[in-house]
């Protein structure tokens, strides 16, 4: 059998044992003093040691706590970590082709101006001083605009323009030049049909784009612009107008007014 010792009952054995004989000796009286002190210094030592034990336990099982945290987050975050990789990839190689894309940009904005400027040049000539000077104001504002604003204005052009392919619109202007300019009421069914009558309304034309000249139109379908007129005018409810066309079906690709 394992018989256990411990530190303080020796200690308390030994000064039972020196007590006994120091009654009879005063120097051996001074011995087991001594031994008793160093007896409750050991035992100090060994509850300092046994407390610092404990701390370093507790501490290591919160660095252990700490690891598994951390190994749940990073499981957690690899997923947008590897997109902010590929992300971070991409604008690497948008920074690598930025040079050359600025270098470009002056070019593709002045061929889209120069692309409107045909377009408006060969389209029905609805509003065209208007639009004309649009496309002017392009090029004039070159000094005048950032890149940015250019671009914007550029884009709000094109917008305009095809815009005008969705609308009915009705305005009254002016037909010809000189002395044979007289007014006329315009109606304009988006890029399909182009017209126009006189305020009595006994005459009226239609564009002809292959022409690129007006054609006139009959007492029925001069009707029929009077009442595409009233209707771009909200004063009749829209319906199906009978009207010959401006422009020709594969350049529309529309069905006709």
């Amino acid at each position: 059998m394992r018989t256990f010792r411990h530190p303080c009952l020796w200690g308390a054995i030994l000064w039972l044992g020196l007590a006994s004989s120091a009654s009879a000796d005063p120097a051996l009286h001074q011995e087991a003093r001594e031994a008793q002190r160093s007896q409750a210094e050991l035992q100090s030592h060994i509850d300092a040691a046994d407390d610092e034990a404990r701390a370093m336990l507790e501490e290591l099982r919160e660095l252990e706590r700490i690891e598994r945290r951390l190994s749940r987050e990073n499981a957690e975050l690899a997923p947008r970590n590897e997109r902010l990789a590929e992300t971070l990839d991409r604008r690497e190689v948008a920074l690598d082709t930025l040079e050359e894309t600025r270098e470009a940009l002056p070019v593709l904005q002045e061929r889209l101006i120069e692309r409107l400027e045909q377009w408006v040049e060969h389209d029905m000539p609805f509003l065209r001083e208007e639009r004309q000077a649009r496309v002017a104001s392009l090029r004039s504002s070159t000094d005048e605009l950032s890149s940015d604003e250019r671009w914007e204005r550029v884009v709000e052009a094109w917008r305009t323009e095809l815009e005008y392919g969705r609308e009915i619109d009705a305005w009254r202007g002016y037909l010809g030049e000189g002395d044979s300019r007289r007014e006329v009421d315009y109606l304009r069914l988006g890029r399909v049909g182009f017209y126009y009558l006189t305020p009595d309304g006994r005459a009226g034309r239609v564009w002809q784009a292959d022409a690129g000249s007006w054609a006139p139109l009959d007492e029925a379908q001069r009707r029929e612009v009077r009442n595409g007129l009233r209707i771009a005018r909200d004063r009749r409810a829209p319906e199906l107008l009978t009207l010959p066309i401006s422009q020709p079906l594969e350049r529309t690709g529309e069905g006709g007014a």
